[in-house]
């Protein structure tokens, strides 16, 4: 197979590069570093546009808003920042949480903004305002994955307790508890299909029937891994992952399909595998050299 070449790598800080995230359009790159700065690149030419300061610790997580109009850092020093993109203007500092906050996601919608972190706590927040919410309560160990349905009317959190909850968001609903791993759920996505894929420590990625509380899937390659990203594509037939051990894997449906974005987001690993969703063969090898 023939290899995938990086084009324009980036340079970032000496300091461990943390999170990083496409930008809606594709058009910007935003990284999220140990030195408490976050980074904006211009995607077509790795030419560095601005720097956003304001945390005081690493900041663990960035992630954009669905309409790329807004993005937002979580921190070690305990606080979610909201920035404007296009100023850069931090516009909200969300603050809750009693140790580092390891996730934060938006809501498909806009309207939400999830943070979860060390001290066990999911915290809903209004995104226009910066208002808590809710405080959502049912790991019993760190949150360090959360992700919106793609209808934004349940949100899914991983934990260090090794389990996946999902939780309405209309006040009453039961809470969904999903186990089976085996390590730390590091990463969360949900398809457009209804399916919610999570990626673990223990080196596997499940698929879950959230509506039938069922996993579908546990989707694992050959070496052992720290699974750290996984995402779907918009038609939800195709699912890659990230993996520590510079390792990225495509899991598909169908044999025909290509799906520029999900494995934009995912070329910063080494590998890519494609990988047949019904009967686990894996169907491709690609050889991907650094982004970074």
């Amino acid at each position: 197979n023939p290899p995938v070449h990086n084009t324009h790598p980036l340079h970032p800080p000496s300091r461990e590069v943390n999170c990083c995230a496409f930008s809606p359009a594709c058009d910007i790159i935003l990284t999220c570093s140990d030195d408490g700065s976050l980074y904006l690149w211009e995607a077509s030419s790795a030419d560095l546009l601005a720097k956003a300061r304001g945390h005081t610790g690493p900041v663990r997580c960035c992630v954009f808003s669905k309409d790329g109009g807004f993005f937002a850092s979580a921190s070690h020093d305990c606080s979610v920042r909201v920035w404007r993109t296009p100023s850069r203007e931090c516009v909200h500092v969300l603050t809750g949480h009693r140790r580092s906050v390891e996730t934060v996601s938006f809501s498909a919608d806009g309207r939400r903004l999830a943070s979860g972190g060390w001290d066990n706590k999911v915290f809903l927040w209004d995104a226009q305002s910066g208002e808590k919410e809710r405080e959502l309560l049912a790991h019993s160990a760190a949150v360090q994955s959360s992700a919106f349905s793609t209808d934004s009317q349940c949100l899914a959190t991983g934990s260090w307790d090794r389990s996946v909850r999902v939780w309405g968001l209309h006040g009453d609903e039961e809470v969904v508890t999903l186990e089976g791993h085996r390590g730390n759920v590091a990463c969360l996505c949900f398809s457009t299909v209804g399916l919610l894929a999570s990626g673990s420590w223990d080196g596997t990625v499940r698929v879950w029937s959230v509506k039938s509380r069922t996993c579908v899937f546990v989707l694992e390659g050959s070496e052992r891994v720290w699974v750290r990203c996984v995402a779907f594509s918009t038609d939800g037939l195709v699912l890659a992952s990230t993996a520590e051990g510079d390792t990225v894997r495509e899991y598909t449906h169908t044999h025909t399909h290509t799906h520029t974005h999900t494995v934009a987001k995912c070329l910063l690993i080494s590998q890519v595998n494609i990988w047949d969703m019904v009967d686990g063969r894996c169907l491709k090898h690609l050889q991907v050299s650094y982004l970074f």
